[in-house]
């Protein structure tokens, strides 16, 4: 069981305090007024070694037991097993043990079922107090344990979705560059050059939690060169921007995604370039892009981006965030807004 904040030793901690609570209630009369103290005769001790054997008893090796593979039916067998211990323990001692050393028991006529129906009295208390501590003990590091896997997961899930998107970028530019080089383009070093610089911002930006919008920026103009290289400059792109704070953070590829389908999927001329627009303030960034839709058959990667990207905006910015996709006409637009608030 995860342990969390409360080690062994706050637990040990915890034990003390439960247990100085009980003896004062128990022992100290009167407690809010004038004190006076409850002096206990020896049944009074036994029953309360019995008490504390059971209570450990309980705590340490029943509900444990129970809760490894929890139903009802082992909590009232545990529940059960506790109470046939506390009326053997309280048998022994009272009956056998201070008969021996001071001539004295609990019980003098009592018989069998009399004895095991007044016990059972007696150990609930030990018992349900032994399991109310156990159990807000074992909530505590459950809710703990629940929220780091959480976490964990929610990691986990970030680093796949960022794997998903290198080797899908990898993949185009590498087609851009072979194309560049097949033909004997004079521009293939440049685009050689562009691809390094991307290569290190995806190595070493995208691990980052969070990075400067200004490198996401930088990024995206990257790959628009690339594409522009590959096609003769006939990739056509109004790239406006409008930026209060360009060391505004967000998650690496949060932007990027949109351009790379609007390039890759879209229909691009002088006449019909692709528009992208990102506007942030103090409290929002606004990112649009729109472009023609393409008549080519769109590939089985196609859809990789715009999938991860949604699924990132759900873990990053969750209720504070809205996607929303439109076609009109031949148009295709993709606006991101996020809260930064």
């Amino acid at each position: 069981m995860y342990k969390g904040t409360i080690t062994k030793r706050l637990e040990c901690l915890i034990h003390i305090i439960y247990w100085l609570l009980i003896s004062y209630f128990t022992f100290v009369k009167n407690p809010i007024g004038t004190k006076s103290f409850f002096v206990p005769d020896l049944f009074i001790w036994t029953y309360f070694i019995v008490f504390i054997l059971t209570f450990y008893f309980h705590y340490l090796i029943v509900m444990k037991q129970v809760f490894k593979s929890f139903s009802w039916k082992k909590l009232l067998a545990g529940a059960f097993i506790s109470y046939l211990v506390f009326t053997f323990l309280r048998w022994i001692i009272e009956q056998v043990i201070t008969k021996i050393l001071f001539d004295r028991v609990n019980y003098t006529t009592t018989d069998f079922i009399n004895y095991m129906l007044d016990n059972l009295q007696y150990s609930s208390m030990s018992i349900i107090l032994s399991s109310f501590l156990w159990f807000v003990i074992y909530s505590i590091r459950l809710l703990e344990y629940n929220k780091l896997i959480l976490e964990e997961n929610k990691n986990t899930e970030i680093k796949f979705l960022k794997a998903q998107i290198n080797p899908h970028f990898v993949f185009n530019t590498l087609n851009n560059i072979y194309s560049m080089v097949y033909f004997q383009s004079d521009k293939s070093l440049v685009a050689i050059d562009k691809l390094s610089q991307i290569m290190r911002f995806t190595t070493y930006e995208s691990q980052k939690e969070k990075i400067k919008l200004s490198d996401e920026v930088d990024y995206i103009k990257a790959y628009i060169e690339l594409e522009q290289l590959r096609h003769q400059d006939n990739v056509r792109v109004d790239f406006n921007l409008e930026i209060k704070n360009e060391f505004e953070e967000i998650p690496p590829y949060i932007l990027s995604p949109l351009v790379e389908n609007a390039l890759k999927h879209g229909e691009v001329s002088d006449s019909e370039p692709i528009e992208i627009q990102l506007k942030v303030t103090s409290e929002k960034l606004i990112f649009k892009v729109k472009n023609k839709i393409g008549t080519q058959k769109k590939d089985s990667l196609g859809g990789i981006g715009q999938d991860n990207l949604q699924k990132r905006l759900q873990i990053h910015y969750p209720e504070k965030q809205q996607f929303k996709i439109t076609k009109e006409e031949n148009h295709f637009t993709a606006e991101l807004e996020i809260d930064l608030k």
